[in-house]
């Protein structure tokens, strides 16, 4: 379902800048930042803009989006795919995508475990009977840390153009202050749950008491969940569709991790080679270009000056041969942060990358790259 189409038609008169549902989405980005969640889930995700907008906060391991319309879901979850850049430079963090099919007045298990629920838009759309059942899945059933809930505030509505009862035509109500935290408090006190009020959308000067355009209900969990009430309330059956899953390349994962450590050993042990041959032959018939790069080369020699500290660690022309000795590439930063341990390094390089017969050093051809 559309949610942005009549904001444009509002900025006419009053403007909001940025755009309200913007600002709503840097709403939740901020509490994002501010309690670093690992598992994030977006009740009525819709078009999934909020949640491509989280996917790159690098906190959030696990992210999940529910809409009643898979149809709106499906027009945008391409936007939740992995790009090519992905694969070329796994992050360190996984990250797990998934968008479900269902409705959130019914309980299922792939909606247990999160540390933050958005409900961004969402609650004013729902039916009678669906909203009495809203507070028992989110607060009692999923039970997260942190809940956000936003929703229309009906005393700005005579602020805002052509609206005569509702601003969407599917919304089934829109509260005012008194009745938004009148239901959030009762909800809060039933499942042990503290909320502040706040919103987004300001009101013209001189009329703050009209409240914001867009009012919202943080709800922070007052005790941690013992996990034995969901338990036993657990459904044995999943009721939600999956529409989309993406799995994101990571370093966690040792296939990526292996492709990360080769590449950036033989990047590390090829700067290494063109160091020790750059004063007998790469640069001897181009005066300029020796010019040109000599500054990049003192510098890594410094570098390598610095972390060669025995005999054992140094480089070496052996014939038509350079030995880089492990040890040495394992000093480098980036080397020892992907690897961690030297051991670690041996392994995942293996047979990968063309070592010496002792196993101790990287080996390259001098007449070859």
């Amino acid at each position: 379902m559309e949610k942005h189409f009549k904001e444009e038609e509002f900025a006419r008169v009053i403007k909001f800048t940025p755009p309200l549902y913007k600002q709503r989405y840097q709403f939740v980005k901020d509490l994002v930042e501010k309690y670093k969640p690992k598992k994030v889930a977006d009740l009525g995700c819709a078009d999934c803009r909020l949640l491509w907008m989280l996917k790159f906060c690098s906190c959030i391991e696990v992210l999940a989006g529910l809409d009643i319309s898979a149809s709106v879901m499906k027009e945008k979850m391409h936007t939740l795919s992995p790009l090519p850049f992905d694969y070329l430079q796994p992050s360190e963090r996984s990250l797990t995508v998934t968008l479900h099919h269902g409705s959130v007045a019914h309980k299922d298990p792939c909606m247990l475990g999160f540390d933050l629920v958005t409900c961004i838009e969402l609650i004013e759309h729902l039916e009678e009977s669906e909203l009495k059942k809203f507070p028992e899945v989110v607060f009692g059933f999923m039970a997260p840390s942190i809940v956000v809930i936003s929703t229309p505030n009906s005393e700005f509505n005579p602020l805002l153009p052509g609206v005569v009862l509702h601003r969407h035509p599917d919304h089934k109500f829109e509260w005012n202050q008194a009745q938004f935290q009148s239901w959030a408090l009762e909800a809060a006190r039933c499942y042990d749950y503290s909320v502040e009020f706040t919103g987004v959308g300001h009101p013209p000067k001189g009329m703050e008491n009209v409240g914001f355009c867009t009012q919202i209900g943080v709800f922070v969990r007052k005790y941690p969940q013992t996990g034995g009430s969901v338990q036993c309330e657990k459904p044995t059956e999943a009721v939600y569709k999956t529409v989309f899953k993406a799995v994101y390349p990571s370093l966690k994962d040792e296939k990526y991790l292996r492709n990360a450590v080769v590449s950036e050993v033989i990047f590390t042990a090829q700067n290494i080679k063109h160091h020790l041959m750059s004063k007998h032959e790469e640069y001897d018939d181009d005066p300029e270009r020796k010019s040109e790069f000599q500054p990049s080369v003192d510098c890594f020699s410094d570098y390598l000056g610095k972390l060669v500290v025995d005999k054992t660690m140094e480089p070496f022309v052996n014939g038509n041969e350079v030995y880089i000795p492990l040890a040495t590439i394992f000093s480098f930063p980036r080397v020892n942060q992907l690897c961690g341990t030297f051991e670690k390094l041996c392994k995942l390089i293996a047979g990968k990358v063309t070592l010496s017969s002792d196993g101790s050093a990287v080996v390259f051809n001098t007449e070859h790259e």
